[in-house]
C-alpha cells in the first residue's frame, strides 16, 4: 500500500497487486503469525484490530484496490498466485513493446 504512493526518482515500470483476502482471513493469519508464532499477546492484538485496524484497513488500503492494475485473491494457493501475477506482468509487458 505505502509504495503505491511514492513515486522513484528515475522513471521505472510498476505494477501494482492488491492482495484480497476477506477481513476474517486477514485476522486469523494475523494471530497465528502474531500470537501463536512470536508470543504477542492476544488481547492486544483483538483490542487493536478492534479500535484501530478495522477502520484503517477500509479507510486506506481498500480505496487502494480500484487503482492497482491486479487484484489477486489470497486464498489461492500461492503457488497459483504466483503464476497470475506472473503471467499478468509479462502480458502487459508484451502489450506495451508492441
Amino acid at each position: 500500500m505505502f509504495a503505491h504512493h511514492i513515486a522513484p526518482g528515475t522513471p521505472h515500470a510498476r505494477f501494482d497487486v492488491f492482495v484480497d483476502l476477506p477481513a476474517d482471513l486477514r485476522l486469523a493469519r494475523k494471530i497465528r503469525r502474531k500470537c501463536l508464532s512470536e508470543g504477542f499477546p492476544l488481547d492486544v492484538l483483538l483490542r487493536n484490530y478492534v479500535e484501530h485496524r478495522r477502520d484503517a484497513h477500509t479507510r486506506h488500503v481498500e480505496p487502494v484496490r480500484h487503482s492497482c492494475d491486479l487484484v489477486v485473491d489470497a486464498t489461492q494457493d500461492s503457488h497459483a498466485l504466483a503464476r497470475e501475477v506472473w503471467s499478468a506482468v509479462t502480458n502487459r509487458a508484451s502489450t506495451h513493446s508492441s
